[in-house]
């Protein structure tokens, strides 16, 4: 009996251990499914509130919706004229309806006499829609005009032009004439300034920190004016619904933090390629020092080599650095180039400028100091600066002009033209912040001991601050020649 009593007891134990185990074995997927129960769930929690706003959003798009918003009060329409176009015996306005609710267009006026006038796609325009209004009349080049919109509301809307210019059209002789411009304007100033090159390799380290900071400047210069065009655009030609000035704003910092992402792994591509080839020739080096150790102890000699190895490591680093700020200035002037073309193209198409020699030679003398900013960086460079990699740049900061001349004169767009812009002064933010950066890190870099006590007096050196300050003049000066 007692047997019998134990037997039964080892059979309980074993069920028991049998037991945990396939416990032991399918907790792991219990606790899977377990997540899985609890990432779905967190997934609809955060679905609620969009769901809301969602069924917010789909209530006051509906008749019952906007008849509970039309009973709260009546909003005034609002109706943007975007362009005006002078064409042979015609006049075109482009509308956009920028107001909270649709519009109807009632008439047309010139200098505030009614004109007959087609309305193409329609008089009727809802939220955000755009129109043209073609109005027959015989108009006089330099004459400036007014043309007024009116809604059915009695509501006019009206924008003028200062000299009424024939609307450019995309022909063999008005492209090759807006080529010529951006080429003046931006190529030939930018080679001209690259011819600077020799000049500020043979200066010493002082007056080459100086031009360094008047690159600073010059571009800070730059990077201001993109801005206050393109809030000056904001202002004049982009509608409020579309919030020109937070646009910039968000496009700035956006092209800022991009170019820099790029330009770091621009500079770690290089470094790190740089220190596979230092560490290749050093392998080699010390597999020849080994078997001449043999005959001779060179210890000494080693840690000579060792020093002379890492000094060679750390220029060739620099180098790389160097070109790599120096691509991104052609990049960030190029964009640069590419919205003050636009503005130029604009500045044409509306009637707003006229070229003459004068003129060309301002654009000449203030875009001459992008050469300089260019070459500037790579002028004290350990390397050899190829020629045709200075061209190439010079064609990236500099042909760009062109494309934007094109488009501001046959594609205008108020919002291209602050994006463009906006992306610019971005651009050049960035290049800034590199120079700075590299001229922090690599004052006196050569003595070890006094980089530390150099980075500290880096912010004082005369040369920084004097150069940084005759930038900025000198910018200023030659942007008094190119006003319009």
């Amino acid at each position: 009996m007692e047997v019998v009593v134990d037997i039964n007891k080892t059979d309980k134990q074993g069920g028991e251990e049998t037991m945990d185990r396939t416990q032991q074995h399918h907790h792991p997927i219990i606790a899977k499914i377990k997540t899985q129960i609890l990432n779905k769930k967190m997934i609809l929690v955060a679905l609620i509130p969009i769901i809301i706003l969602g069924g917010m959003m789909i209530f006051l798009s509906s008749p019952a919706g906007q008849i509970l918003l039309h009973n709260s009060g009546n909003s005034l329409p609002e109706i943007t004229i975007e362009r005006i176009e002078f064409q042979d015996s015609k006049i075109i306005a482009f509308l956009r309806n920028t107001g909270t609710t649709d519009v109807i267009i009632a008439q047309a006026d010139i200098n505030d006499r009614i004109q007959s006038a087609a309305i193409e796609p329609g008089k009727t325009l809802s939220r955000l829609a755009s129109a043209k209004v073609i109005i027959p009349y015989s108009w006089n080049p330099g004459e400036p005009y007014e043309i007024g919109i009116t809604t059915s509301d009695g509501i006019r809307f009206h924008k003028s032009v200062e000299a009424a210019a024939l609307t450019p059209t995309p022909n063999l002789e008005q492209v090759s004439f807006f080529a010529i411009i951006g080429t003046f304007v931006g190529v030939v100033p930018v080679m001209i300034g690259l011819l600077w090159f020799p000049f500020i390799k043979r200066l010493s380290t002082n007056k080459y920190t100086f031009f360094l900071s008047l690159t600073a400047g010059l571009l800070l210069f730059l990077g201001i004016d993109a801005l206050v065009e393109a809030n000056k655009i904001a202002a004049q030609d982009v509608a409020g619904v579309f919030n020109g000035q937070m646009l910039i704003a968000m496009i700035t910092i956006v092209s800022f933090l991009a170019l820099l992402y790029i330009s770091n792994k621009l500079v770690e591509r290089a470094t790190t390629a740089t220190t596979s080839s230092v560490k290749s020739s050093k392998l080699l080096q010390s597999s020849s020092s080994s078997l001449a150790s043999a005959a001779t102890d060179s210890r000494f000699e080693g840690r000579v080599e060792e020093r002379n190895q890492q000094e060679l490591q750390h220029r060739k680093q620099s180098s790389s650095s160097l070109f790599t700020i120096a691509f991104m200035i052609a990049i960030g002037i190029g964009l640069h180039n590419l919205g003050e073309g636009l503005a130029i193209g604009a500045a044409v198409l509306l009637g707003n400028i006229t070229f003459g020699t004068f003129l060309i030679v301002g654009f000449t003398l203030h875009n001459t100091t992008e050469g300089l900013a260019i070459v500037a960086p790579i002028a004290k460079s350990n390397s050899k600066v190829m020629l045709r990699r200075l061209v190439m740049m010079g064609i990236i900061a500099g042909a760009p002009a062109i494309v934007g001349v094109w488009i501001g004169g046959f594609l205008y767009s108020p919002i291209a033209a602050i994006i463009f812009l906006s992306v610019g002064a971005g651009a050049i933010f960035q290049v800034i912040y590199c120079i700075i950066s590299w001229m922090k890190n690599n004052n006196n870099n050569i003595d070890v001991t006094k980089a530390r006590e150099g980075r500290k007096s880096a912010w004082l050196n005369p040369s920084l601050i004097v150069g940084f300050i005759v930038g900025m003049i000198i910018m200023y000066i030659t942007s008094l020649m190119v006003s319009s």
